[in-house]
């Protein structure tokens, strides 16, 4: 065996490792924290924009803002994490982690381009199919969070399921507020119990 076949079967036993590792990136606190934004974020849709299918541009800006707002808060955290470890061990769980839910941030991302250009009159049904491709992209990420992170997946798909089911209904201010507000929750009460409740105790 030479060196470089060694070195290969090195890094993907450290990939392969890292599978099996539980990412400690994700904190409890940014998580609540978006929760907390999408019900902000309802509000201000509920005072400002009476009609959004008339207004589409002033929605899509309201909560394409919002889930800006909430990717900082948690890359952030991410980064916090990944001072306190900067390890390469601790950079390869990282990637495989943001490889696992990018894919279905940048499909919402198209999704919402080609049907703002394409086809606006379709767009109620872009509440239920964000909170889908959100509940695709954590049942992704499952397999390095606790397991009980599936509970979370199974919320956003259902939520989402429900709001496809709603028609115009959809683009109400609460369709999205509390669907995100509940998950977001129950994401951040999982990681505060499953990884950050030891860490709190022992200090």
């Amino acid at each position: 065996m030479d060196l470089h076949e060694a070195l290969t079967q090195i890094a993907e036993i450290r990939h392969q490792m890292a599978r099996t590792e539980v990412f400690r990136g994700y904190r409890a606190f940014p998580v609540a924290v978006s929760g907390a934004l999408a019900l902000l974020a309802a509000v201000v849709q509920r005072t400002w924009i009476e009609v959004p299918a008339e207004a589409i541009g002033a929605y899509l800006t309201l909560w394409i803002g919002a889930a800006a707002v909430s990717a900082v808060a948690s890359g952030v955290g991410i980064a916090a994490r990944r001072r306190m470890d900067p390890s390469s061990w601790s950079r390869e769980i990282t990637r495989l982690a943001l490889e696992q839910f990018a894919p279905c941030l940048m499909a919402g991302s198209l999704l919402t381009v080609v049907l703002a250009r394409c086809r606006p009159e379709s767009l109620s049904i872009l509440p239920g199919l964000w909170q889908i491709l959100f509940s695709l992209g954590v049942f992704a990420s499952c397999r390095l969070l606790p397991r009980a992170t599936w509970a979370v997946a199974a919320f956003y798909l259902a939520s989402g399921l429900v709001c496809l089911a709603l028609g115009e209904a959809a683009l109400s201010p609460w369709a999205m507020g509390i669907p995100f507000a509940i998950g977001q929750t129950l994401a951040a009460a999982v990681l505060y119990w499953n990884l950050e409740r030891g860490d709190v105790e022992t200090e």
